[in-house]
């Protein structure tokens, strides 16, 4: 019996939900002051004020789908993201294909990337600000920074490992410079470049938010940032909810596009190993 209840592949995405389900009923009954009294040790209030509860998060999150209020901000918060995304990637893939590809241009160019990616990149929002104003641009701006440097060292070292005895065979073969960039570079990196792209969905919705902290009127960062001001701690879970729900979209449609492009590579993930 326990067999045809482990997970596996046929009842995965149950045991996921079940999950998710858990981690509801626990945070529910961590934070109730009726069900686990002894837990506390002077207000049984203090574990809802600091943490939450979870069926007025929710509630909170109906309410706004409801009610239509969080659509503008939500729109702001998902445009920002996406551009930072695209643009990122974009940057990412162009300027790691050009280094990996000119070593001259690599030496040179080394020791400036390292310093630019051992900046803590969030400290460039006030200067995006004032660069860009308070609108989208600034927060694509950090976005970007944020995205860039992943998906570049990915694509960096995805072309640098490319094998030398399959390029010698396309050279042997006649391939030119586009020919072995199209056909043996750009798949070689592929892989690593999807890899990125699956942490850069989570950074651009970083650069996004952390960007409307810092001035904005409208986005979900700023409806977070106002429950914050007023220490409505159920609204800013409800604001973690639904981005972290949105980045969960946005990392599905980067998976179809991998699974899409990348046909040739032999499927290894846990799911088939179950």
């Amino acid at each position: 019996m326990w067999k045809t209840l482990r997970p596996n592949r046929a009842n995965l995405v149950i045991w996921q939900w079940l999950l998710l389900v858990l981690c509801f009923v626990l945070w529910y009954v961590l934070t109730s002051p009726t069900l686990l009294p002894a837990f506390y040790f002077d207000d049984p209030n203090k574990a809802a004020f600091f943490f939450g509860e979870p069926q007025k998060v929710l509630l909170r999150i109906w309410e706004w789908f409801t009610s239509g209020e969080i659509y503008l901000h939500l729109w702001i918060t998902l445009l920002e993201t996406v551009l930072a995304f695209a643009f990122g990637t974009a940057i990412g893939l162009g300027v790691g294909l050009w280094l990996a590809l000119s070593p001259l241009a690599s030496a040179l160019f080394d020791p400036y990337i390292k310093a630019a990616n051992s900046m803590p990149r969030v400290i460039l929002a006030p200067i995006f600000g004032v660069w860009f104003g308070l609108g989208i641009w600034s927060k694509v701006a950090l976005g970007v920074t944020l995205v860039f440097f992943i998906v570049f060292f990915n694509v960096y070292q995805g072309v640098k490992e490319v094998s030398p005895v399959v390029l010698a065979n396309a050279r042997m073969l006649g391939a030119n410079g586009k020919q072995l960039l199209r056909h043996v570079y750009l798949p070689s990196a592929m892989s690593w470049v999807f890899s990125s792209l699956h942490t850069s969905v989570g950074l651009a919705f970083v650069g996004s938010v952390v960007g409307e902290y810092l001035g904005s009127a409208r986005g979900v960062g700023y409806l977070i940032l106002q429950a914050e001001g007023t220490f409505d701690i159920n609204t800013v879970f409800a604001g973690i909810l639904v981005l972290t729900a949105f980045a969960l979209i946005l990392d599905a449609l980067v998976g179809m596009g991998e699974r899409h492009l990348m046909k040739w590579q032999p499927k290894t993930s846990d799911t088939e190993k179950l």
